[in-house]
């Protein structure tokens, strides 16, 4: 199948199944006589878990672990387990965060009365930090 059958067929774009392919993620496909890019059902389910692993928020590394470990069978499922225990203790971080965000916006939130001249929620984000900005993926959310 062409690079376009193959989009329509897992949901993907034409330009992100090419950035797989850069990123080493997806094997290159076969050119044809008109070097057109040929793929097969391989290219098809590796695409397919790549798109699932993405929807689970896994990063690009964890995926190549993930795919290296497939292509050496032999390996045990313990590495496997590893990489995914691995990961649900970096969601659990993340949702710890985001809640921490969410409760500081809520407590903001609580603070307006409604109505009055001067927003106490903009005033409040404009006030020295307002709690210890949590890390999600590396990042100090607001704050530059």
């Amino acid at each position: 199948m062409k690079i376009g059958e193959l989009a329509s067929r897992c949901g993907a774009t034409v330009e992100t199944i090419r950035y797989y392919e850069k990123a080493g993620l997806l094997p290159g496909a076969v050119r044809d006589g008109s070097n057109y890019r040929v793929y097969g059902d391989a290219h098809l389910a590796r695409l397919r878990l790549i798109r699932n692993c993405r929807l689970l928020d896994m990063s690009h590394d964890e995926i190549r672990t993930l795919l290296a470990l497939l292509d050496t069978p032999d390996q045990a499922c313990d590495e496997v387990n590893a990489l995914i225990d691995a990961h649900i203790g970096h969601l659990d971080a993340r949702i710890a965060a985001l809640s921490t965000l969410r409760d500081t916006l809520g407590a903001l939130r609580a603070r307006c009365g409604g109505g009055s001249d001067a927003c106490v929620i903009v005033d409040g984000l404009s006030d020295a930090p307002l709690a210890a900005q949590p890390v999600v993926d590396g990042c100090r959310h607001g704050v530059q």
